[in-house]
């Protein structure tokens, strides 16, 4: 299972569900803590991250 982890989730959720074996991107992680809404969600779908 794919996520995209916008600001609301914390760097140390994402380190633990990397550790569980999960594929995670975090938006701080790519400079990307201010994409609006509607971008955050044509990113997570071109990316697989939404179905």
């Amino acid at each position: 299972m794919k996520f995209l982890a916008d600001m609301g989730i914390s760097l140390r959720t994402v380190s633990w569900l990397r550790g569980a074996g999960y594929d995670v991107v975090h938006l701080r992680e790519q400079g990307l803590q201010k994409l609006p809404d509607y971008e955050i969600l044509i990113k997570a779908c071109a990316e697989e991250r939404i179905k």
